[in-house]
């Protein structure tokens, strides 16, 4: 069994949002996503959903075309092969739990690793 909590795994970075790796198998991969202000992840369309848990703070979870607010509490599901990104409110810490099945291919993530090197949310 695979457990921790946020508090045990919290790990923020001045640059980008932290994406710390809880588990990971061939079917299902599982982070603790840390945001500062601010800090996204890009928004990318890889061929896998991802449930996104928000545990604290506020922003935007893009879903396709909407962009839609979330705050603790809030769960969230995009389908694979849609457009998804994630962003922290301005003034906002965010911590979300985010499980994708399967795990996207590294190539998959080339758009989120362009994006970052951007700063761009929507690149």
């Amino acid at each position: 069994m695979t457990a921790t909590d946020f508090d045990a795994v919290r790990d923020y970075d001045d640059d980008q949002f932290s994406a710390v790796e809880v588990f990971r198998s061939d079917r299902l991969k599982v982070v603790c996503g840390y945001f500062e202000p601010g800090q996204f992840i890009p928004v990318h369309a890889p061929g896998s959903d991802v449930v996104i848990h928000v545990q604290s703070g506020t922003g935007v979870v893009r879903d396709g075309d909407t962009n839609r607010t979330v705050e603790p509490g809030d769960v969230v599901v995009v389908e694979a092969d849609t457009d998804r990104g994630v962003k922290a409110d301005v003034d906002s810490r965010l911590e979300a739990l985010l499980v994708t099945a399967p795990p996207p291919s590294d190539a998959e993530h080339e758009p989120v690793r362009r994006g970052l090197r951007q700063n761009e949310f929507d690149p």
